[in-house]
């Protein structure tokens, strides 16, 4: 199944119709959830508890038609748990894989940083190469997997702080805020007679994408011109991280090419067969806040790395 840009833009769109049917505004994270599943990467929501993130990822599998798997991260959490094991059946006298929750197309991982760095390890080689080796043997995971991860920003007591390695492998990290005063009216009408948990069916968002579509979606993606002079604002925006005095550690190689890749799906997205440096800069925060690491004359100063980011882009000369 092939795809036109066109079409992948109508598809966004249609996906982006049916969230709206369960989750009021957040309409910022849901281009970013679009982009992230185009561009095959994957994406950390941090926010306040009750700001329906765990309800964004159900509505966005709902919507995009991906199995949907779940994980609530806790401190006796085990790599196990996540990947799964081989067991021994004695009826046949052989091993026998039961898969865990990591073989699904979208994983919420709830909560990541309450479990050990260990467990939260047991990630790494799933979302970097989209396979997992268990008892020495390689597993291959959809083309389409995609781990959404959700931790809360305002604990400090019994959570682990993702390791830099972890980090990276996140395409996006988003800032869930608090609604509106609007919004917040929105919500509370919506599910103010409500009892239990709310689930995308009972809003009636129905399935408009498969696993064909999405997979024609990020093909075609990769058809979208990225000219050599945006490749240079890219790669000297990235650069200029690493020799910034408040930050300590600037961001990876794999930050620009996921900026890049990102980049591309917000151009089709938005209409376009090529990248302006527009695209960047509208994602460049977003793709780099969690991978850098503010010096500790910064931390002192109060520095925000999401300002640091802001001076960067605006120091960067962008292409005409």
């Amino acid at each position: 199944m092939s795809m036109s840009l066109e079409e992948a833009r109508s598809l966004a769109g249609a996906i982006r119709t049916e969230i709206a049917k369960a989750i009021v505004g957040q309409d910022e994270t849901v281009e970013h959830l679009l982009i992230a599943l185009i561009a095959q990467g994957h994406v950390l929501l941090e926010g306040p508890p009750g700001t329906a993130k765990t309800f964004l990822a159900q509505s966005f599998a709902a919507a995009t038609g991906l199995e949907f798997g779940r994980i609530q991260f806790t401190p006796d959490l085990l790599p196990g748990d996540i990947l799964g094991s081989n067991l021994f059946n004695f009826q046949t006298s052989q091993f026998t894989l039961t898969r865990g929750p990591i073989f699904r197309e979208l994983l919420l991982a709830d909560e990541i940083n309450r479990t050990p760095p260990k467990t939260q390890a047991a990630l790494l080689e799933a979302m970097q190469e989209r396979r997992v080796t268990l008892d020495g043997e390689s597993h291959a995971l959809s083309p389409r997997f995609m781990v959404v991860a959700t931790q809360n920003p305002i604990e400090n007591q019994g959570v682990y702080p993702l390791p830099e390695a972890q980090l990276d492998r996140f395409l996006f990290k988003l800032l869930v805020p608090y609604p509106s005063a609007e919004e917040e009216a929105k919500i509370v009408t919506r599910f103010g007679t409500r009892s239990g948990p709310p689930k995308a069916g009972d809003f009636g968002v129905s399935m408009v994408a498969d696993a064909a579509a999405i997979s024609a979606a990020q093909e075609a993606v990769k058809t979208v011109t990225l000219a050599e002079e945006v490749v240079a604002y890219i790669v000297a925006l990235v650069r200029a991280t690493r020799g910034n005095p408040d930050i300590a550690n600037g961001a990876s190689p794999r930050a620009a090419v996921l900026l890049a890749n990102a980049a591309r799906a917000r151009a089709a997205l938005h209409g376009r067969d090529y990248v302006l440096p527009d695209d960047v800069k509208a994602l460049a925060v977003s793709t780099l806040r969690h991978r850098l690491v503010l010096s500790p004359a910064a931390e002192i100063e109060g520095r925000q790395i999401e300002q640091l980011v802001t001076g960067l882009i605006e120091q960067t000369e962008a292409p005409k």
